[in-house]
């Protein structure tokens, strides 16, 4: 079983907002890697290169935006393909909005565990009962979700599939993250009560090669990817 994330950065200020000290899309992509989830793919412009200096070394794979007149459901549906692109057998994708920088990795783990159980529904999580990000959509599903509309918002395509007729499992993390954006300081956030083991009791350790470099390796960008023709 294999569960992608799929990071949208709407512009490269998104991608670079500051997420106590960090810039989002880059503790968002190592938050991803924790909770097990593989490829990470970063959806966002990069015109001056800033996005790549700050995802060095990490496991990504940065995509560029298909064009503004697709909508959301274009980038998002563009996203998935590049991770099938990576990795063939990706079934499902966290789709997850650059603003939603405070997710906790406790969080990707509880999602692709949950996958692991119900491979057909979409998954959101929750905060008290709030729907949150990241979303995990079927690959089964994709093509559903790519007849949505256009000028439709990411909770509104996901609120479209629901009512189409999609199954959705909601499931309460208790993680704050999946519900307050980078707008509310990480010092200002409820207290976190999600599980504190994963549901599986994995203990993962992704990246772990990583020691083994020497410390005087280069240091990598992310791999890039062109978007899908979706035309084709």
């Amino acid at each position: 079983m294999t569960v992608a994330a799929v990071i949208l950065a709407a512009s490269p200020t998104s991608a670079l907002a500051d997420a106590d000290g960090t810039p989002a899309v880059r503790r968002m992509a190592d938050a991803a890697w924790a909770g097990g989830a593989t490829p990470v793919v970063i959806c966002a412009s990069d015109p001056d290169g800033a996005v790549s200096a700050i995802l060095a070394n990490a496991e990504v794979t940065l995509v560029e935006p298909v064009a503004p007149a697709l909508g959301p459901v274009g980038q998002v549906a563009s996203g998935v393909d590049a991770a099938i692109r990576l990795v063939a057998d990706t079934d499902a994708a966290l789709i997850w909005p650059a603003r939603l920088a405070w997710v906790d990795a406790e969080t990707v783990t509880t999602l692709i565990a949950a996958h692991g159980e119900n491979r057909g529904a979409v998954l959101r999580p929750t905060f008290n009962g709030e729907d949150g990000y990241p979303v995990l959509l079927p690959v089964a599903h994709l093509a559903a979700f790519r007849a949505l509309a256009a000028d439709r918002l990411p909770g509104g395509l996901f609120e479209d599939l629901e009512t189409g007729g999609v199954p959705v499992r909601r499931i309460e993390t208790g993680d704050p993250g999946v519900t307050h954006d980078v707008s509310v300081p990480r010092s200002e956030l409820p207290t976190y009560d999600g599980p504190p083991e994963p549901p599986d009791a994995t203990v993962h350790e992704w990246g772990a090669a990583v020691a083994d470099d020497p410390d005087d390796a280069p240091v990598p960008g992310p791999a890039r990817l062109s978007p899908t023709d979706p035309s084709t």
